[in-house]
């Protein structure tokens, strides 16, 4: 993906092919969102478009605690964006169980680079994600040179051998949480991952990511002045906000909150030339 001023570039890749969306802020505020596909073909989409959050039914958030009251009125209305690429959302999910943010996001990049398309919109090059039958066939040695270890890297391979089921989407009626549970049921996929997959590409309010190693602890900061706690703690804490769990948290990461960081960093070692 790609930010710019004004301009918001990803490249992706759906049952019809590898294409780059381009979402242009346009003079009069509007926005306007641009297909173009590997052939050169491209058009313009609605005005309206999930990327931006225009089919989000809003939010019944009734708050309860102090910090949540405050976010809400600084900040108004958070509408979830949703790409309706579940594939593409859980290859980026999964690269980032147990790993550093900065290790998960080079190692995205380098399997789009090795293994996905190269695509090119006025002088911008990108990649897409690597096509499902590709990623199923690459040999785990491949994978591990990324730095990419066993258990992801048949986590990543499995994601690929249902690609095409995953690219087909869902019924219209399946509620997000639903569509967002169903990604457990996939190999190599848990709770946190199917939460992270399904909030960006689902848009599901309630993907609540149990398991991250900072939402807990973010959380009960906001909400009990704790700088710690537990997943168990968290999600006792926003009880109340059943339903709108993750669009609570985005509240309270709009408004600043993070629990104080203490001890060392953990140092990163790279199993790439093991």
């Amino acid at each position: 993906m790609h930010l710019g001023r004004g301009r918001i570039v990803r490249a992706s890749l759906d049952l019809r092919g590898p294409f780059v969306i381009e979402c242009l802020e346009q003079q009069d505020g509007r926005v306007s969102v641009r297909r173009t596909d590997a052939d050169g073909t491209a058009h313009v989409t609605a005005e309206k478009h999930p990327y931006f959050g225009d089919h989000d039914p809003g939010h019944h958030v009734v708050p309860v605690h102090p910090a949540v009251e405050r976010a809400m009125a600084r900040h108004g209305d958070v509408m979830i964006a949703r790409t309706e690429n579940p594939y593409h959302e859980l290859l980026p999910a999964v690269l980032a169980q147990r790993v550093t943010a900065g290790e998960a996001v080079t190692q995205w990049a380098n399997l789009c680079r090795r293994w996905g398309e190269k695509m090119e919109v006025d002088g911008l090059q990108m990649h897409t994600p690597p096509r499902p039958e590709v990623l199923a066939r690459v040999p785990y040695h491949e994978l591990h040179l990324l730095g990419i270890d066993r258990r992801r890297a048949d986590a990543l391979r499995n994601i690929g051998r249902h690609g095409e089921r995953l690219l087909a989407g869902w019924r219209v009626d399946t509620p997000p949480h639903e569509r967002t549970r169903s990604l457990e049921l996939l190999e190599g996929v848990g709770q946190w991952t199917a939460a992270v997959a399904g909030l960006a590409a689902f848009g599901d309010p309630d993907a609540l990511d149990v398991g991250d190693f900072h939402t807990k602890n973010t959380v009960a900061f906001a909400l009990t002045g704790r700088p710690r706690g537990t997943d168990e703690e968290m999600c006792e804490l926003l009880e109340p906000y059943a339903g709108e769990r993750a669009r609570v948290v985005m509240w309270l990461a709009l408004d600043g909150w993070r629990a104080p960081a203490r001890g060392p960093r953990k140092r990163i070692v790279s199993i790439a030339r093991m």
